[in-house]
C-alpha cells in the first residue's frame, strides 16, 4: 500500500483529497482507499493508480503546479 490514513492526495486530475480508509480485497492488487474529496464534500472511493502524492499546498492545482506535480512524481 502507498498511501495510508491522513495521506493529502490529487484525484481526477487536480482535486485535493485526504486518505480516510485503506482496505485491500482477497488479492493485493485491489487496494483501494476512501478519500475525502472537499471539491465534492464527500468520501469518494479510488484505486491506488487513480491517487498521486499531493506535492504543493492550495486548494486547486493551476496549470504550472499541476505541471510541478506531474514532474515531482516522474522524477524529473
Amino acid at each position: 500500500m502507498n498511501y495510508t490514513f491522513g495521506d493529502i492526495v490529487v484525484v481526477e486530475g487536480n482535486l485535493i483529497g485526504v486518505v480516510v480508509k485503506s482496505w485491500v480485497h482477497y488479492d493485493p492488487k485491489y487496494i483501494k482507499h476512501e478519500v475525502y474529496v472537499r471539491e465534492f464534500n464527500s468520501i469518494k472511493e479510488y484505486k491506488e493508480k487513480d491517487m498521486q502524492r499531493y506535492m504543493v499546498r492550495h486548494k486547486y492545482l493551476s496549470d504550472e503546479e499541476a505541471e510541478y506535480q506531474r514532474n515531482a512524481i516522474l522524477g524529473r
